[in-house]
């Protein structure tokens, strides 16, 4: 038996065809990833090591806008914002979460046992319970861990006495809301007492509190400073140099960002190698590992910064073999 099919019906037939096919295809193409950067501090302050992450991703096959959209969760220091940062993620279901430092890893593990996290932090993230061993992480995380904690404290002590040898009494300015804040306070102790030195401890976690901490600065008559390792001190570095510059107060920082602020010195771990490692990790998980398969990374890279313009101000001279060590020296 002959089917006799109209024209009307046939264009009909075939104009349902032309839209099948494309819905069909669009389902079948792969949607793309999303990672959920949660970070602790302010992205004007985290330029060189969002480069790093980038770089990471790109050579694992991944460039933002193309391939893989990134939804960036910033605390700008305030690290009461994190839990509620690291939740939003987890119910956008992003698929993968990045988090660094370790104000904001803490929250991002407590938030999901089941997407993966790749963190980048300066501390032990054995003995902050992030992960069971460096080897064997375990569960939904792992990561990078920079070098930090005794080594860079002690180093950053050496430093200062070696600049300023008649400075017997440092200041150093905490945030007590840092979970590594009560650690760090520490090693800084057992260091000084190594190389003979009085601390005189601080906590700062507003710009006013930063203002009082360098009165008792003053009337302490501390001979040098000590900033610690903090997103949010990190974030206010041009008001930390500019104060210790106005109290003619030698200063050691953590970050780069801060001796190119005006701060003296800076003593600390490559971030930008840091995360460039971590941007890797989170490739690879992209592409099917598991974080439970990766090890968690150590970056020994470290960097020390001096600003000369700055020592000029304060009427310090830098010696010559300082200055040698030195990996950056701004003029």
């Amino acid at each position: 038996m002959t089917v006799t099919i109209g024209r009307r019906e046939l264009l009909v037939a075939l104009g349902g065809a032309a839209v099948a096919w494309p819905l069909a295809a669009r389902a079948q193409q792969p949607t793309m990833p999303v990672i959920g950067f949660l970070h602790a501090a302010s992205p004007s302050d985290w330029t060189p090591s969002l480069a790093g992450f980038r770089q990471g991703l790109r050579e694992t096959g991944y460039i933002e806008g193309q391939n893989l959209a990134i939804e960036y969760r910033w605390a700008e220091g305030h690290y009461n914002r994190l839990p509620e940062l690291a939740a939003d993620l987890v119910r956008r279901q992003v698929t993968v979460i990045f988090a660094s430092p370790i104000p904001a890893a803490l929250p991002a593990k407590a938030a999901t046992r089941t997407i993966p996290i790749v963190f980048a932090i300066g501390s032990d993230p054995v003995k902050f319970g992030l992960v069971d061993s460096f080897n064997r992480p375990g569960a939904n995380i792992t990561g990078v861990s920079w070098l930090g904690g005794p080594t860079l404290t002690a180093k950053r002590l050496e430093l200062l006495h070696e600049l300023v040898p008649s400075a017997t009494l440092i200041a150093v300015i905490v945030n007590p809301n840092n979970p590594a804040a009560e650690a760090d306070g520490r090693e800084m102790q057992a260091a000084a007492n190594t190389i003979g030195l009085q601390l005189h401890l601080l906590k700062a976690s507003t710009e006013s509190e930063i203002d009082t901490a360098f009165a008792s600065i003053v009337e302490r008559r501390a001979g040098a400073l000590l900033v610690a390792t903090d997103g949010f001190l990190l974030g206010r570095c041009k008001q930390l140099a500019d104060l210790a510059t106005r109290h003619a107060l030698p200063a050691v920082y953590s970050y780069r960002q801060c001796a190119v602020a005006g701060g003296l010195m800076s003593y600390d771990a490559s971030l930008s190698d840091a995360n460039h490692q971590a941007g890797i990790y989170v490739g690879r998980i992209l592409k099917g590992a598991k974080p439970a398969d990766l090890p968690v990374q150590q970056s020994a890279k470290v960097e020390l910064v001096v600003n000369l313009k700055t020592a000029s101000a304060l009427g310090i001279t830098v010696p010559l073999p300082l200055i040698g060590r030195a990996d950056e020296v701004i003029e």
